[in-house]
């Protein structure tokens, strides 16, 4: 914990009180991140109201790049299958997947992205020592191991029914989108889908049954221009130019700088895609007929290749060797 994170806590509540809520958090191994610290995540700290500093377990915060998946609490099998098939797809494409470790979709994120070997972040709307619910107990662990817990709620908070709302902004604002998977009208979830909105990021909905009111909300969003998902790909579509404008904004946070790009861990697959091309912008089109690959599935290793600093994505979807001008 640095010194301007203890300050943020001195700061905050009666001193005596923050300083054994310090005391608290250095016994459990909880880290406090204020929002001027260096692995604050820069897109929350863009927000209106980004909370002054957050509660943090398990593997250092690193989010970026990040989307939401969200949704009900009771939802259909064909629900809790998709938000977990959908995030375990995006979290092998290198995406970290946050959501709020509640009972049904956000449960089904979080498994999905452990059961694929990537991150995920479960931001609580309770204090980090309050696994809530008691059945994710197990879950909250094993997110610890691969990725982080955080909160912006006193250690030792109970889920206290009005913290999810503001935390739901903690949620969107992490991330380039949310997706919504299963909601009902009034589900809490598109609390979260409108706040996204409100952050200008990409709001996203998995259509269902249109007999299915646990579906409705999703649906209502769909309407309301939110983009249809039906796969990882539909996503990654839509977020590819703001990860390559990402790259170049102030404080974003590259996870393979230059310098490290021969270095860099490439599968079998994508050392084939890197190596067939060359300075000369290609299009996907063309590329998959060379490769023989489906255009989805080279799009995803293209991603990959552009988070690793290797490749760019010119207008009209051609790609380069990165660094080239032409």
């Amino acid at each position: 914990m640095g010194t301007k994170s203890a300050r943020a806590v001195l700061q905050g509540g009666s001193r005596q009180q923050a300083q054994k809520e310090f005391v608290r958090c250095q016994k459990r191994g909880y880290e406090i991140i204020a929002v001027d610290h260096p692995r604050y995540p820069w897109r929350l700290a863009r927000i209106t109201d980004p909370p002054p500093y957050l509660y943090a377990f398990g593997r250092p915060l690193d989010p970026e790049p990040a989307i939401a998946v969200v949704g009900t609490r009771n939802p259909t099998r064909y629900g809790f299958s998709m938000a977990r098939r959908l995030s375990a797809d995006l979290a092998d494409m290198g995406l970290t997947i946050v959501s709020g470790m509640a009972r049904g979709i956000d449960t089904a994120a979080h498994k999905g992205a452990l059961d694929a070997g990537g991150s995920t972040v479960a931001v609580l709307g309770s204090g980090l020592s309050v696994i809530y619910p008691p059945e994710n107990r197990k879950l909250y662990f094993d997110i610890s191991r691969q990725g982080t817990i955080v909160s912006e709620r006193p250690v030792d908070d109970p889920p206290n029914s009005y913290n999810f709302p503001a935390r739901n902004r903690i949620i969107s604002g992490m991330c380039l989108g949310t997706v919504v998977v299963e909601a009902a009208k009034k589900s809490g979830s598109l609390i979260t889908a409108r706040l996204a909105a409100e952050q200008n990021r990409e709001v996203f909905a998995v259509p269902g049954n249109i007999n299915s009111y646990k579906s409705s909300g999703a649906h209502n969003l769909l309407k309301q221009g939110a983009k249809l998902v039906e796969r990882a790909q539909d996503v990654i579509e839509e977020i590819a130019p703001l990860l390559l404008s990402a790259k170049n904004s102030e404080g974003a946070n590259l996870r393979h700088p230059e310098n490290q790009i021969q270095a860099a861990d490439l599968t079998a697959e994508q050392a084939r895609v890197y190596h067939a091309l060359d300075p000369y912008p290609a299009h996907i089109d063309e590329l998959a007929r060379e490769l023989s690959m489906d255009a989805g599935a080279l799009l995803s290793v293209l991603l990959n290749l552009e988070l690793k600093g290797m490749v760019t994505q010119m207008p009209g979807k051609y790609y380069c060797i990165r660094g080239v001008e032409t």
